[in-house]
């Protein structure tokens, strides 16, 4: 009888979290209780349509939730991170510590090469 293995980390990245941009998004969403448009895009260093593209993704995969209002007469749209998007963002960390372990485990590992 044979023990199977247990799946590769990688296979727990999140598609919809895991691509560049949208981490940025979660990170910075994490660190605050809400964010304005404006200064996530400042943040990152996004143009708005950039943003914008992300922010749909994001939003109609429950992972963040959009808000939008005035500051004064000012349009203004302002962002926050759902608990399903807290919870997604701590998957994905886990996943990607789990990767960084396995390299440090095989590049402490002596090179059969040499």
């Amino acid at each position: 009888m044979t023990q199977q293995q247990p799946p590769h980390p990688a296979t727990a990245l999140d598609d919809v979290v895991h691509q560049r941009v949208r981490l940025g998004i979660l990170t910075v969403l994490s660190e605050t209780h809400e964010c304005r448009f404006a200064t996530l895009r400042d943040e990152l260093g996004l143009t708005d349509g950039n943003l914008n593209r992300h922010l749909r993704i994001l939003e109609q995969a429950g992972l963040l939730q959009v808000t939008k209002g005035y500051e004064g007469r000012r349009p203004c749209t302002w962002l926050r991170l759902t608990r399903q998007g807290r919870t997604a963002l701590r998957a994905e960390v886990a996943a990607l510590e789990q990767l960084v372990s396995r390299i440090r485990t095989a590049t402490d590992r002596p090179d059969p090469q040499t």
